[in-house]
C-alpha cells in the first residue's frame, strides 16, 4: 500500500463515526424544538459524508480492495454486516440529498417522513462502517 494512502480508512472510520455523532444530535436538537442548530448539525453530518465518499473512493481507486483476514464465525459476521452496509450505503446518497433538498424548500412534512426513513439507514451505515473499519483494519488473526 503506498505509504501516503495508509492512514485513509483511519480516517474513513473517523469521518463515519463523526457523521454518526452528528446524526443524533442533529435529531437530539430537532425533537427539542432547536431546527437551525439542526439545520446546521445536518449539513455538518452531510459534509462529514462527503468527504468521507471523496476519500474512501480515493484509497480503494489506489489500493482496490482488501481482504478479510478472518475465518469461521467471525468471517461471517463481517459478510453479514458488510452486505448490509453496502447494500443500505448505496441508498444514502440519494435519501441525504434528497432529504436536505426537501428541508432547504421549506417542504417540511415531506422532509419529516423521509428523514424518517433516512435517519436510521444513514445512522446505521455510518457506525457499520466503524465496525467494518475495526474488523478489518484492527482485528488480529
Amino acid at each position: 500500500m503506498t505509504a501516503s494512502f495508509t492512514s485513509l480508512p483511519t480516517v474513513n472510520a473517523v469521518l463515519n463515526g463523526l457523521a454518526a455523532t452528528l446524526l443524533v444530535t442533529g435529531f437530539v436538537l430537532i425533537r427539542s424544538g432547536r431546527r437551525e442548530a439542526h439545520r446546521r448539525v445536518m449539513t455538518a453530518a452531510f459534509a462529514c459524508s462527503i468527504l468521507f465518499l471523496v476519500s474512501y473512493l480515493v484509497y480503494h481507486a489506489e489500493v482496490g480492495s482488501v481482504r478479510f483476514q478472518g475465518t469461521g464465525g467471525v468471517r461471517t459476521a463481517y459478510l453479514s454486516i458488510l452486505l448490509t452496509h453496502t447494500v443500505l450505503a448505496a441508498a444514502v446518497p440519494f435519501l441525504a440529498v434528497t432529504t436536505l433538498v426537501l428541508a432547504r424548500k421549506g417542504r417540511f412534512d415531506a422532509h419529516r417522513r423521509l428523514a424518517r426513513v433516512t435517519l436510521p439507514i444513514w445512522l446505521y451505515v455510518s457506525v457499520t462502517g466503524v465496525v467494518i473499519y475495526l474488523m478489518l483494519y484492527r482485528m488480529r488473526f
